[in-house]
């Protein structure tokens, strides 16, 4: 498996771009202790794993698991207050991941004012 790219939003907030069910492993043993998806299912393809998937290889990882998906050009006024919600109540640190993470992470700046 490659390096996890990870940006770090926060101290204890990082996004990152697409992962697989096989990187939780990685996920947890950097640290880690929740994830939030923010990629629909299916949003690249019949080959993007899905919310399911990721959420079993997660929960097998011992990660606390969210999904939120959100659209890639908009993220309502709902979506952002539900990301500032999981970011106020999962375990620290928190991984978001979306297909390359910008969405994840201006999801983070708005939720934080950051």
């Amino acid at each position: 498996m490659s390096t996890i790219q990870v940006q770090q939003m926060s101290p204890d907030v990082c996004v990152a771009p697409q992962l697989t069910p096989d990187a939780m492993k990685a996920v947890a043993d950097a640290g880690f202790k929740s994830i939030i998806n923010n990629r629909p299912d299916f949003e690249g393809g019949a080959d993007q794993p899905t919310s399911a998937q990721m959420e079993a290889a997660a929960e097998a990882a011992g990660l606390v698991y969210a999904f939120l998906p959100v659209a890639p050009g908009f993220q309502s006024p709902e979506e952002i207050a539900r990301f500032g919600e999981l970011l106020a109540t999962l375990p620290h640190p928190i991984l978001a991941f979306c297909r390359t993470g910008t969405r994840s992470g201006k999801l983070f700046r708005a939720a934080t004012g950051a």
